[in-house]
């Protein structure tokens, strides 16, 4: 059994009124987003956009990179389903870099009780580890198995674990990293139990892709950072509501934009540089107004990212 004891230093942060912190952001950051990374008193991070969220996934894939490319996003994670020389060839053209990869609709097959499910499912992320080598990211986004009514606890641990163990030859082969996501699965509800389960096949190819906004239902982000620690490859950036959540539905509390729910970001931001994290920051946004211009979309969260990123 895994036994953790956090430090002391790690569970002290100051506080920052919300108004302050938003208006000294505002400040660093300024009218540009072209940049696309942010300094923050440490390491920069770059920000990267989630391809399955993007305003209008109905354009050409390399018109949604030029896209995000005007708008300050840097890098792009396509799901493992894209074709493979497409988005070689939009990489290319508009000048962004393929950072991850979103291996989810595979790998949630993982908990699957039926063997060749299984072995599909396997077989689809290490596709996606090789074509991952090919696009120079350095990790996929993994999502272990699901927990329901038909699948335990014990068995969706057993079964993703035999999984991504015969993915790991081919992530040694590639040297991509095999990063654990936490979702809405019922399963790695506490960072111990994420650290134990990445822990287990004592391979620095198997990380955490640590998604913000999907344990704010459980927690609080800046406690749970210190824990994952080194173990975090990638991260999401998505914001949360818990008033939305308690008033309309757990679901309910992604429908905010950035910087309007109950994410800390200070705290947040303070726990990731503590932990020495400078990679990429990853927007996924839940919150999808309708009726706006993609352009004007893009622009709008790349500002508001800039301003939590420089908090």
């Amino acid at each position: 059994m895994l036994v953790f004891t956090p430090q002391a230093s790690q569970l002290v942060r100051t506080p920052l009124n919300r108004r302050a912190w938003i208006k000294r952001a505002a400040v660093l950051v300024g009218a540009s987003v072209a940049s696309g990374a942010v300094a923050a008193n440490g390491p920069s991070l770059r920000k990267g956009y989630m391809m399955a969220t993007f305003p209008d996934r109905k354009l050409p894939l390399v018109e949604q990179f030029q896209m995000l490319k005007s708008a300050g996003f840097e890098g792009v994670e396509p799901p493992n389903a894209a074709d493979a020389d497409e988005v070689l060839s939009a990489r290319d053209a508009a000048g962004v870099e393929v950072v991850s990869m979103s291996c989810g609709g595979s790998s949630r097959d993982f908990a699957s009780p039926l063997a060749p499910q299984r072995t599909a499912a396997v077989a689809a992320v290490q596709k996606a580890l090789r074509d991952a080598k090919r696009y120079g990211a350095k990790s996929i986004l993994v999502v272990p198995g699901r927990v329901d009514e038909h699948t335990t606890y014990q068995q969706n641990w057993d079964r993703c674990s035999e999984c991504i163990r015969a993915c790991l030859p081919v992530a040694e082969e590639t040297g991509v990293v095999m990063a654990i996501e936490n979702v809405w699965n019922y399963f790695l509800q506490s960072p111990t139990e994420i650290v134990q389960f990445i822990d287990q096949f004592s391979s620095p190819l198997v990380g955490s892709h640590f998604d913000i906004g999907n344990m704010m239902c459980l927690g609080w982000p800046e406690h749970w950072i210190p824990i994952v620690g080194k173990r975090i490859s990638a991260i999401h950036l998505k914001e949360f509501s818990r008033a939305k959540m308690n008033k309309e539905g757990k679901k309910l509390g992604f429908e905010v934009d950035y910087l309007d729910g109950d994410n800390d970001w200070p705290a947040i931001m303070n726990a990731l540089r503590g932990i020495g994290y400078s990679g990429w920051a990853i927007a996924e946004p839940a919150y999808r107004p309708k009726d706006v211009e993609p352009k004007a979309r893009l622009l709008e969260m790349s500002k508001r990212i800039d301003q939590l990123l420089a908090s």
